[in-house]
């Protein structure tokens, strides 16, 4: 039944275009909608999921269907994640707040970005059971990073999740457009105590966006595979590298001692041309074998996209864009509803797959005939 606070809708795909509607500023709409170049990897995220079809079995006992997963220690009442999504005050004045009230409420893992727009104590604040993640960018000023970091284990974040695939920003043709920035009276909140160490202005250049001079000015492209052991230097919380796509880096992950990995293209906003995140998992869980939980995030928009993720090897799934709308639609009402909305479908899923527990059976999926007959 779709929720009030949805405007009616009936299901994520249809959340876009509502909040398009509710959101004041057309560039921050655009900011959250857009990808990188010609937006072929943003298509394709959605729909690679049709490339693979589910092989239900019947006669399967299904009275009771319970969608519990484990990640890293922790037991989560369903495989999916909120994923960590830049500045949420932009689509709705409670941000980072409300999106991680509903995780909480739904007994989910919830994770915040490093250019939140609500501070790392202000989310741990409303934590109840279910972990926080923190996603880390790492900045040109190791020690602004390193405060990060110590800010994250002391407020009790589960994990670091270390972005490794924008060493620049991808261009992003709709934030040029609009010269996007943030909104008088929204900042990075994280960031507030090193002002002058990082300058906070996302103030648009001549040729883009705010958020494209920031990242030009603060990121490191230096990064190398030595990050990691910098990072279990200074933290005992696990270490999950977001942005691998193929199997040569995955190994590379593991043997430098990551806790788990995270298959993404950053939803279609790098570099385009990129495999779709669920055509990238199979390659990546058959070279990992086991050796740390995979997470995979892109495109999911139904339950059944959950299903065949978790079928193809992985342990969890992020979900962002239609938590926005959501966030953006009913604010902390708005994203419990939407998630209500996608478990109704995973479960609704699995009972008709013959599954009552996760997680399910490799043979569950198989590419459709018309991708297997041009492998």
């Amino acid at each position: 039944m779709a929720s009030a606070a949805l405007h009616g809708a009936t299901n994520l795909r249809q959340l876009e275009g509502l909040a398009q509607r509710v959101i004041e500023d057309p560039s921050a709409f655009g900011y959250f909608r857009s990808g990188s170049d010609d937006e072929a990897t943003l298509r394709d995220n959605e729909l690679a999921f049709q490339r693979w079809q589910l092989r239900p079995r019947m006669l399967v006992d299904v009275s009771a269907v319970r969608m519990q997963t484990t990640l890293l220690g922790h037991v989560l009442s369903s495989p999916v994640l909120l994923a960590p999504m830049a500045a949420q005050r932009m689509a709705h004045d409670d941000g980072e707040l409300a999106t991680a009230r509903a995780a909480a409420a739904a007994g989910i893992g919830f994770c915040l970005s490093t250019l939140s727009t609500r501070s790392i104590e202000e989310v741990a604040a409303v934590r109840s059971a279910p972990p926080q993640f923190f996603q880390l960018y790492v900045f040109r000023t190791r020690a602004v990073t390193e405060a990060l970091v110590r800010r994250a284990e002391k407020a009790g974040y589960a994990g670091i999740i270390v972005t490794v695939d924008a060493p620049y920003l991808g261009r992003r043709e709709a934030d040029e457009r609009s010269k996007f920035q943030l909104r008088s009276g929204v900042q990075f909140a994280n960031l507030a105590p090193y002002v002058g160490k990082v300058p906070q202005t996302t103030v648009a250049d001549a040729d883009g966006s705010g958020i494209a001079s920031f990242f030009v000015n603060q990121i490191d492209a230096t990064l190398t595979w030595s990050i990691v052991a910098w990072l279990k230097g200074i933290t005992k919380l696990p270490i999950i590298l977001k942005g691998i796509l193929t199997p040569d880096d995955a190994l590379l992950a593991v043997r430098s001692g990551v806790n788990a990995l995270c298959v993404s293209n950053h939803g279609g906003r790098q570099l385009d041309s990129v495999p779709a995140a669920i055509d990238a998992l199979p390659g990546i869980v058959a070279a990992v074998r086991g050796r740390v939980p995979i997470i995979m995030d892109g495109g999911v928009r139904r339950g059944t996209d959950v299903l065949k993720a978790l079928a193809l090897g992985a342990t969890a799934v992020l979900v962002g864009r239609p938590m926005i709308w959501a966030l953006a639609l009913g604010g902390q009402a708005g994203v419990a509803a939407a998630l209500q909305l996608l478990h109704q479908e995973l479960r609704l899923a699995m009972a008709l797959s013959g599954l009552s527990s996760l997680p399910p059976p490799r043979s569950l999926v198989q590419h459709a005939p018309w991708v297997s007959s041009r492998l």
